[in-house]
């Protein structure tokens, strides 16, 4: 045993009895939810398995609806139903409103500056009303339509022209879509198409090498005096990436810089941003404006390609929603024209379909973790301050107490729409924290999916249904990408021409 060890089992031991002593000290006084028995240092953290949504929600039928848990040094406590969620984010919403600080807001996060990981204060509050303005508000998202139109467009002529004349080709959706969410964003964002574009090519690549390392919590966000430890190089090859992202975020903000002076120069995200940075110079630094473009980027894109990858696995395995959401696009839209944004209003079934998949699939399943900033209570229970929030909005949108034949994909449910009253539907999260691209998301997931259904031909890849088994991360990830057969309807033949003439290259 060399000292490193040795000095490893003695912190181990001295943390223990520290956290043991703590531990008893605070349930003298404090009435926190029910707890699965623990372990010696781990606390819990061997409880937590993939998919963590499935994992706690098996907790929570043993344990009730809101448990908490010794995870290392760090106490949480996990909400699975929707009056619990009501009251951590709605009554105690501004007590819940911080996130935790983990290693992935230091090194990815700009040091905790950015929308997702910086606390509940004035700066975050600042980069929220800048995204809500200048990305997301509706007027913004009108003005912007024709990007997401084009953007459409270029994505079904490359369907159309992969496809064949005499029968169906198979296809892998996801790398398709997610081409596809990078560009609508990109185009906003920095006004670049992503057609043809190296460096746009490059960043794509590089946030898909991102997500599929996956960003999660390492030992050293539960033991602090661990943070130096990086097990199987995990936290090297994040940090690489995220750097190489940054070279390139840099490459676009220096472009547009240089470009300032044009006249003709496109009306950008990253164009305002500099316009702010010269006013005030000390508070838009570069890093501030990478992060609010890393932060569009990243989740925008992801939350979107998941959602339509579930979507048409659930429309493929219920052949009857795909017919009805088909004769809704032709009685609606008919075959003389593709649809546009302003359908969607009139499309109320295939909204039930996104709405359905977003109550089974969420892309965020347990939200992001929030961090109390104060005691508070919950559901009678005492929650101390620094307490980190799990709501596991996979299991409340689940929960048989609340859905009719929960796990059953009926988009029937939602022909009247859906609101986060009573906190039954929560895909965008909710409160303050609640992602602010929800509208967005809607908008191009309606587009892509009612695009898809309305030109082409869908079946399944042999007679068995698709796999829905969920894959590994925090983003609930299909386990098997979808591969699917399509070919192209009549009225794509005939309109294909129109999809080509109305082309921005």
């Amino acid at each position: 045993m060399d000292l490193i060890e040795l000095y490893l089992i003695i912190s181990l031991l001295l943390v223990f009895c520290i956290i043991k002593l703590l531990n008893q000290t605070r349930c003298k006084h404090i009435n926190l939810p029910p707890s699965p028995p623990s372990l010696p240092i781990v606390g819990h953290l061997h409880l937590l398995k993939e998919p963590f949504n499935r994992s706690l929600s098996a907790l929570s039928r043993r344990h009730g609806p809101i448990f908490s848990l010794r995870l290392g040094s760090r106490l949480a406590i996990v909400v699975s139903s929707s009056s619990a969620a009501e009251e951590c984010l709605a009554k105690n919403d501004t007590i819940f409103a911080n996130r935790p600080y983990f290693w992935v807001g230091k090194y990815i996060g700009y040091e905790y500056t950015t929308l997702g990981s910086s606390p509940y204060g004035d700066h975050w509050q600042n980069l929220r009303r800048i995204c809500k303005h200048e990305m997301f508000s509706a007027d913004r998202l009108n003005m912007n339509s024709s990007v997401r139109r084009d953007e459409i467009k270029d994505f079904l002529r490359k369907l159309y022209f992969s496809s064949s004349r005499d029968g169906f080709v198979e296809v892998e959706l996801k790398p398709m879509l997610s081409k596809l969410a990078f560009s609508i964003i990109m185009r906003r964002v920095a006004g670049k198409q992503y057609s043809g574009k190296p460096e746009a090519i490059r960043l794509h690549n590089l946030m898909q090498g991102l997500l599929k390392l996956g960003i999660s919590p390492i030992i050293g966000d539960f033991f602090p005096f661990l943070q130096w430890a990086d097990f199987q190089g995990y936290k090297k090859k994040v940090v690489k990436l995220a750097r190489e992202i940054d070279g390139s975020l840099q490459g676009l903000i220096d472009e547009h810089r240089r470009n300032q002076d044009d006249s003709e120069k496109e009306d950008t995200m990253i164009s305002h941003l500099l316009g702010l940075q010269e006013s005030q110079a000390q508070y838009y630094t570069d890093e501030i404006i990478k992060g609010i473009v890393q932060d569009m980027l990243i989740p925008g894109t992801n939350t979107v390609v998941i959602t339509l990858e579930w979507s048409m696995s659930h429309l493929l395995n219920n052949p009857n929603a795909l017919r009805k959401s088909k004769s809704e696009l032709d009685f609606q839209i008919g075959s003389d024209r593709l649809l546009n944004e302003t359908d969607l209003s009139k499309l109320r079934y295939l909204q039930s379909v996104i709405s359905e998949t977003l109550r089974l699939n969420p892309a965020t399943p347990l939200l992001i973790p929030h961090v109390a900033s104060d005691h508070c209570n919950v559901s009678g229970y005492d929650i101390p301050k620094d307490t980190m929030l799990l709501v596991n909005a996979w299991a409340i949108q689940r929960d048989p107490k609340v859905w009719d034949e929960a796990t059953s994909f009926k988009p029937e449910r939602f022909e009247n729409g859906w609101s986060t009253e009573g906190c039954k539907m929560m895909p965008f999260g909710l409160g303050r924290r609640a992602c602010p691209a929800r509208d967005l998301s809607l908008r191009v997931a309606g587009l892509a999916l009612g695009s898809l259904i309305q030109c082409f031909e869908w079946e399944r890849v042999g007679v068995k249904k698709i796999d829905m088994t969920e894959g590994k991360g925090l983003n609930l990830p299909k386990a098997e990408p979808l591969q699917a057969l399509y070919k192209a309807h009549k009225t794509t033949k005939k309109l294909h021409f129109f999809c080509l003439a109305n082309m921005i290259y």
